[in-house]
């Protein structure tokens, strides 16, 4: 039996359920065998909180957030496409997106809004002229990017 060892998840859906019972909701859920939120297996603990989550309208809301993050994330790439960024690499893609001036963290770990702020960046590097290839001294055959204005380079 696989235990759970945080209830974060469920805490924070029973804010949302105001006079909701713990114990009622546990032993609904279980048939009656527990009202004890320790006592439910992983699959039992899963079950309830995403029907907690249908109850109090939380699943559209993640659903929503993330459709919103994959359509900026699409956006972005795109954008690093036209300017000549490797996007089918991820290591490239992560190589430019840690660039202190670009995003300074890995593309993954880029939040909605400064997704949104890397679009507007993306555009005006574009307009700007975009990035200019230069060949590595370090690693022959690898190419650097380097932005027109600025000396730093992002290899990939």
């Amino acid at each position: 039996m696989q235990e759970v060892a945080n209830y974060k998840r469920f805490y924070a859906l029973l804010k949302r359920m105001p006079g909701a019972d713990k114990e009622l909701l546990v032993y609904q859920h279980t048939g009656g065998r527990t009202d004890s939120l320790r006592e439910l297996t992983a699959a039992e603990y899963r079950a309830l909180c995403d029907d907690m989550e249908r109850a109090t309208g939380y699943d559209e809301v993640r659903r929503a957030l993330r459709e919103e993050r994959r359509t900026r994330r699409s956006v972005v790439l795109h954008l690093m496409q036209k300017l000549g960024i490797n996007t089918s690499d991820w290591d490239c893609v992560d190589a430019f997106c840690l660039d202190p001036r670009i995003a300074g963290k890995l593309f993954r770990k880029i939040s909605i809004n400064e997704l949104e702020e890397l679009a507007v960046k993306l555009r005006a590097i574009k307009r700007k002229g975009g990035l200019k290839e230069q060949e590595n001294k370090d690693k022959p055959g690898t190419v650097s990017y380097v932005f027109i204005d600025m000396s730093h380079a992002t290899k990939c």
